[in-house]
């Protein structure tokens, strides 16, 4: 049976009007429906081109915009484990984020993305509705497949992201606030002397000493270990093998 001719013309692709109609009314429904939430893309620091994988991830950009979570009845995944390490928390979701809004996102924000054209996987999610961050571990994007012979959405399947004193410098203050809650990076810390001076800072990622000299040290006073007559009570340099049998 031949396909509606005042829909798709008769050559299996949908007008302009319908296709534009079927996008404003999805953006509108997960405008509806959705949650606000903010998409952090990743910035590659050290690539490690052997496992392809980057241990010093940031993330200093993040941007409004709203998606709807497929998963309706809570999150789906493994949920919470009792391990032999402790509890861990294996939620995963399915967030909705439309096509255009995706596209509108990249090209005003001016920022910098992985790739222009659909979201990354590793970059995050920032969930406000529970304060959680999620890592894109996937991300479909034919499903549905071609209404109107076009393709309105992402679907991004993302896990809980387990935070390992990642750089977040968004600029807001509540994902901030998890690296500093949460982060064991050496570099995030000062350590201050007695008199109150600084020892270790942060300066493009290297370890500065301030305002130390030798001149502050006590001399060292080698005279009881440089006398070998003060040691003589000690140590018995009689035995000449003392590794080895007993020397008759």
């Amino acid at each position: 049976m031949p396909t509606n001719f005042y829909f798709q013309k008769g050559d299996g692709q949908g007008t302009t009007n319908e296709q534009r109609l079927v996008e404003d009314l999805i953006i509108e429904s997960l405008k509806i429906y959705g949650h606000d939430c903010y998409y952090l893309p990743r910035t590659i620091v050290n690539k490690d081109t052997i496992f392809d994988e980057d241990q010093l991830s940031a993330f200093t950009q993040a941007y409004p915009i709203e998606m709807y979570l497929d998963n309706v009845q809570g999150y789906e995944g493994e949920g919470d484990l009792f391990t032999r390490f402790g509890l861990e928390v294996r939620d995963r979701a399915t967030f909705v984020l439309a096509k255009r809004r995706w596209e509108d996102m990249v090209s005003t924000s001016g920022g910098t993305f992985t790739q222009q054209l659909r979201p990354s996987e590793g970059d995050l999610i920032y969930l406000a509705k529970t304060k959680s961050l999620f890592q894109i571990r996937y991300v479909e994007f034919q499903n549905p497949f071609y209404q109107l012979n076009q393709i309105y959405v992402f679907r991004l399947e993302a896990d809980l992201f387990e935070y390992s004193s990642e750089d977040l410098d968004t600029g807001v203050a509540e994902i901030d606030a998890i690296e500093t809650s949460y982060s064991q990076d050496l570099l995030e810390f000062q350590l201050l002397q007695e008199d109150g001076t600084l020892i270790l800072k942060e300066d493009s990622g290297s370890v500065i000493n301030e305002a130390y000299s030798t001149n502050k040290m006590e001399p060292v006073d080698n005279y009881d270990f440089d006398n070998l007559a003060s040691i003589e009570g000690i140590l018995d340099f009689s035995e000449k093998n003392p590794f080895g049998e007993i020397s008759v």
